[in-house]
C-alpha cells in the first residue's frame, strides 16, 4: 500500500496530466493581437493630433472616449479569465492578458504622442491659419492696430532690426525685444518687435535672437503665447524708457525668412510625425507579438 501519495491524473498514454498545458497558437489569435492594438493606437492617434481636434472639439472628445472604453474591454476579459482560472484544472494560458496590455499600452501611447505633435506642430498651425497674411509692410507707415489679426507678416524690402534698441526684460528667464525699422531715421513709433528669450544680456543692446543678423529674413511670425506677452510688453517699456523712443502699440513677432513656409513645416511636422510613429508602434507590436508567441507556444 502507499500512504499519503498523492495520485496524478493520467492520460490515455499512461503519460500524467499537467495542469497547466501549453496551447498551440493560431495565426487569427496573433493577427487579432497584432492588428488590433496598433488600429487603436493610429486612431487615437490621429484623433489627439490632427486638426480634427482644433476644429471639433466635440468629435474629438467621443472618438478619444470611444478609443479608451474600447481598450479597457479586453482588461475587463483576462480579469474575468484570471478569476476564473482555479476553478479550470486544465487552464491553458491565453492572450486575453498580453491583448489587454496591449491594447491599453497603444491608447495611452496614443493619446500622449498625439497631444504632444498637436501642441507641438497642429495647434499653432491652425491658430496661424486661422489669421490674416500681410506682405509689403513698411514699419515706418504702419501701425499695430492695423494689424491685430496678422498670423505672418512679410516686410517691406529694407526692414531690419534696430539692435541698439533692443532690451531685455529678466524673470527668471531673459525676455528679449528688438524693433523693426526701414531706413536710417527714427521712427514716429516702433510698433513691430521681434522677441526671443535668454538671446540677450538686459544690460546693454546685444539682441542675438534666432535670424538677428540674416539678410534674407523679412518675415515675422506672430507670437501667440499669451502667457509670454506681459513681459515681452515690459521689455519694450524699458526700451522706451532707455532709448527715449515710442510704442503706441507693440506687436510681437519671431523673425524668420520665409513665415508660411514655417506654418506650412507645422503641417507637414504632424503629418511626418503620425507615420512615423504609426510605423514604430507596428514594428513594436510586432515584435512583442512574436516574443508572447514564443512564451505560449
Amino acid at each position: 500500500m502507499d500512504y499519503g501519495s498523492l495520485a496524478i491524473p493520467q492520460t490515455g498514454k499512461g503519460k500524467p496530466l499537467l495542469r497547466f498545458q501549453r496551447r498551440r497558437m493560431n495565426a487569427a489569435a496573433i493577427m487579432l493581437n497584432l492588428f488590433m492594438p496598433w488600429a487603436l493606437f493610429c486612431i487615437t492617434f490621429a484623433a489627439s493630433a490632427l486638426t480634427v481636434r482644433y476644429e471639433s472639439p466635440r468629435t474629438y472628445a467621443f472618438v478619444v472616449g470611444c478609443t479608451f472604453v474600447f481598450a479597457l474591454a479586453p482588461c475587463a476579459m483576462a480579469i474575468r479569465v484570471r478569476l476564473n482560472r482555479h476553478a479550470d484544472l486544465e487552464y491553458e494560458p491565453t492572450w486575453h492578458i498580453f491583448l489587454a496590455f496591449s491594447m491599453i499600452t497603444a491608447w495611452f501611447a496614443g493619446f500622449l504622442l498625439g497631444d504632444i505633435t498637436y501642441t507641438q506642430y497642429t495647434r499653432p498651425y491652425c491658430d496661424m491659419m486661422n489669421l490674416n497674411t500681410y506682405v509689403d509692410v513698411s514699419p515706418a507707415g504702419w501701425r499695430g492696430q492695423q494689424v491685430m489679426d496678422a498670423g505672418t507678416i512679410q516686410f517691406a524690402t529694407g526692414s531690419r532690426l534696430d539692435i541698439t534698441k533692443s532690451m531685455g526684460f529678466k524673470n527668471k528667464e531673459m525676455y528679449c525685444v528688438a524693433p523693426i525699422t526701414i531706413g536710417n531715421g527714427s521712427l514716429p513709433t516702433y510698433d513691430f518687435w521681434v522677441v526671443g528669450t535668454d538671446c540677450c544680456s538686459g544690460g546693454q543692446a546685444d539682441f542675438h535672437c534666432p535670424s538677428w543678423n540674416s539678410r534674407k529674413a523679412l518675415g515675422g511670425l506672430r507670437l501667440l503665447t499669451d502667457a509670454t506677452r506681459p513681459f515681452y510688453r515690459l521689455a519694450v517699456q524699458q526700451a522706451e524708457s532707455a532709448h527715449g523712443i515710442k510704442a503706441a502699440h507693440p506687436v510681437f513677432f519671431t523673425w524668420v525668412h520665409d513665415p508660411m513656409a514655417m506654418v506650412e513645416g507645422w503641417r507637414q511636422g504632424a503629418q511626418q510625425a503620425f507615420l512615423f510613429w504609426m510605423f514604430v508602434h507596428l514594428l513594436t507590436q510586432i515584435f512583442l507579438v512574436v516574443a508572447a508567441s514564443l512564451v505560449y507556444a
